[in-house]
């Protein structure tokens, strides 16, 4: 999609700036909640590096969150990073796993991102929308995860 493909380059220019790397993070975060009309709450999780089956909260754009700290296999998140794949859910009511962060979310995409073949985060997605997220977002978003892996 050339919206996507638009973004790519807009995100290659942020992680190629003199920013460190959480302002980047951040600027990524509000790019993608500014040019996407569906993505709601934006952010990034780290896994804890003292505890390597915990998630951290990092930059995040949108409504604040209870959710700091996530152990693996635990909501969307951590089934993400449990699982190391993406975890596409476009009706959180039907996830029994599920860790409301708002009443208003109504679909999540996680992604996680690789180091050396590692997991080192994620990027989370929320929406207000039921079932917004395509093919197209899920290509996007892995395609965003490989490129913010150079930051870890």
């Amino acid at each position: 999609m050339r919206k996507f493909d638009t973004l790519l380059e807009k995100i290659k220019v942020i992680i190629n700036s003199d920013k460190k790397r959480d302002e980047k993070l951040r600027d990524i975060c509000r790019l993608l909640r500014e040019e996407v009309s569906y993505y709601n709450w934006v952010g990034f999780y780290f896994v804890n590096t003292s505890n390597s089956s915990e998630l951290i909260l990092g930059p995040f754009i949108g409504e604040p969150t209870e959710h700091i700290r996530i152990p693996f296999g635990r909501g969307v998140c951590g089934r993400a990073a449990e699982e190391e794949k993406t975890i596409v859910v476009q009706d959180v009511s039907m996830e029994e796993n599920y860790l409301a962060c708002s009443l208003k979310v109504k679909s999540e995409i996680v992604v996680p991102i690789f180091k050396d073949n590692k997991l080192v985060g994620e990027i989370d997605i929320d929406s207000h929308y039921s079932s917004p997220f395509r093919e197209e977002d899920r290509l996007f978003l892995e395609e965003l995860s490989r490129l913010v892996s150079s930051m870890f």
